[in-house]
């Protein structure tokens, strides 16, 4: 597709042209998920991770009024290290790119940017969804209708542990996304494996969820697929201690007045610092996993027949 809007990297082009697998990465996780250095060197990491897994890796972000696909090592640090890095959702690309400043993307606007380039595997940390006390606040991340658009199947640990994950769930079936548990009954919660709540359809290979979205897609179904891949037990961190941290968070936040898109960096920054950054450490692991996920699921994608 030729969008003036658009800037794909070459390699990342050359991949896509020749049904090489690809794998998108979002750049909030770069931006404004860790501190530097941690959030540059994850950078390197997850690209790396994919690599490994015979995939090519295009983070995606917005540089110089264009949706970039596929950052090289400097976009990469300038997300990493400079200030006022917009958060771009997607009801502010419009003025991210006219405005010509760097942004870096949420899922929302990742998912996108992937759909538009035709990349049709994305992999995150944690995706976004119902916050709690929503009845008040209606606080629903734009990920879920995204989801219900993009014809992307995104790799996540489930939901992020800071929302309401039943009506997460709810809002992801009236917006008509597949929902598969990778090698789990029940759907990750994020810095832990489970939330408890089952998952429509287990999956245990990476050509399960090939042949998934080979078949949601052929129908001609707009919409992605959501595979919660559950952090593994040894990396996770302590549930109950990070329960307590968030509901603390959460707490903190209300009487502060931090909602919309500063609520989730708040939570987390203060979770992490209530939990000795243990939930941080388990951040990364998570989405290290993900990314491994991820690129065997693009791999097998594209030998689909």
């Amino acid at each position: 597709m030729v969008n003036s809007r658009l800037q794909v990297a070459p390699e990342v082009a050359e991949a896509l042209a020749n049904g090489r697998p690809v794998v998108a990465l979002e750049s909030t996780i770069v931006a404004h998920g860790m501190p530097y250095p941690e959030n540059l060197e994850t950078a390197h990491m997850l690209e790396q991770t994919i690599r490994d897994g015979g995939a090519i890796p295009a983070t995606i972000a917005v540089i110089n009024g264009k949706l970039q696909i596929g950052c090289d090592e400097a976009m990469l640090r300038a997300l990493a290290t400079e200030e006022g890095v917009l958060k771009v959702s997607r009801r502010d690309l419009p003025m991210a790119l006219a405005s010509g400043k760097t942004g870096a993307t949420t899922v929302s606007a990742t998912l996108i940017g992937a759909d538009l380039a035709g990349i049709r595997v994305f992999v995150t940390g944690g995706i976004g969804g119902v916050h709690r006390g929503v009845a008040e606040t209606w606080d629903v991340s734009a990920d879920i209708p995204e989801l219900g658009r993009a014809r992307v199947a995104v790799v996540s640990a489930g939901a992020k542990s800071i929302l309401d994950i039943p009506k997460t769930l709810e809002a992801l079936e009236t917006a008509g996304v597949t929902v598969l548990g990778y090698g789990t009954d029940t759907f990750p919660a994020f810095f832990v494996p489970s939330s408890g709540l089952p998952v429509p359809y287990r999956v245990d290979s990476p050509k399960e969820v090939a042949d998934a979205m080979a078949a949601k897609w052929s129908l001609g179904l707009g919409g992605g697929i959501l595979v919660g891949n559950p952090i593994p037990e040894e990396l996770a961190a302590d549930a109950v201690t990070v329960h307590n941290a968030t509901e603390a968070a959460l707490e903190s936040a209300k009487s502060h007045g931090i909602g919309g898109k500063d609520l989730t960096p708040f939570l987390l920054k203060s979770i992490s610092h209530a939990t000795g950054g243990d939930s941080l450490a388990a951040n990364r692991a998570l989405v290290a996993h993900n990314a491994t996920v991820g690129a065997a699921i693009a791999l097998a994608f594209s030998q689909v027949d």
